[in-house]
């Protein structure tokens, strides 16, 4: 999601439960050994749902691009799961047969197990959005940074029962080199947007149409939420904006990996 602070009251309930997540980890000593320099071999994840030898490692590079070609739209929902928003969300990609990608803050996986489950049956695929959502995990240490993308690579695949993340976002795009190359490491490629639908701000739903609209020539990876506040106006863009590019041509896919 992009990097914004105001009127955004559940992330502090999110840090907050995230700090016991972190004080509940062996601590520095373990992800301090783990946070080699970037320039030395990619670390290895302790805390991984599967054994590392079945990890297969993706490319750095921050992906935008669709897996179906030039035509090709990826639809990604950040923040959740949530109770409220992500079964409308769902039910609203389910009338149109469009696949998502689900970008799942770690502490919000694991109170809502049944929501991940749901998300991957329905043919959607996962993506760590870190533990705790901290948009300057760009300022913070190595370790940290490893704790917040390994942590929440283990929560999303317990709550899942079993399916490990494909991709890795940075809150608000707070990407290192680091993390980058850690995700990577992990099968988890790093993933960017290109079209900020601005949703999180209740604009309204005719202003996040028109957001879509206006810069999908910029790229084909569009930014939506379904947690961290009303998301009603959310669930009413896609109703609109789905078939709307059905009917200009647009097809619906993953991010490549």
């Amino acid at each position: 999601m992009a990097r914004h602070n105001g009127g955004r009251g559940w992330y502090g309930k999110v840090l907050g439960a995230a700090l016991g997540v972190t004080l509940l980890a062996t601590g520095a000593s373990v992800w301090t050994a783990q946070a080699g320099s970037t320039g030395g071999s990619a670390p290895k994840a302790t805390t991984s749902a599967k054994p590392a030898s079945v990890v297969k490692p993706v490319a750095v590079t921050i992906v935008h691009a669709s897996d179906k070609g030039a035509r090709g739209v990826n639809i990604t929902i950040d923040d959740g799961p949530d109770p409220e928003w992500t079964p409308q969300v769902l039910d609203v990609l389910r009338e149109f047969g469009v696949k998502a990608t689900f970008c799942m803050v770690g502490t919000q996986a694991e109170a809502h197990p049944d929501l991940v489950k749901q998300v991957v049956a329905a043919g959607h695929r996962l993506c760590d959005h870190s533990v705790s959502h901290d948009t300057t995990m760009d300022k913070k240490s190595e370790a940290y940074q490893s704790q917040q993308i390994l942590d929440a690579e283990r929560m999303i695949t317990k709550a899942s029962g079993g399916v490990r993340p494909m991709y890795y976002r940075a809150p608000g795009g707070a990407f290192t080199p680091y993390s980058r190359k850690l995700a990577a490491s992990r099968g988890m490629r790093p993933l960017g947007w290109n079209v900020d639908t601005k949703d999180f701000e209740r604009p309204g739903t005719d202003a996040i149409v028109t957001t879509v609209e206006r810069e999908l020539p910029n790229g084909p990876t569009l930014l939506f939420h379904d947690a961290g506040g009303d998301r009603s106006q959310t669930v009413e863009a896609l109703r609109l904006i789905l078939p709307k590019l059905k009917e200009q041509g647009y097809v619906f896919g993953f991010p490549v990996r």
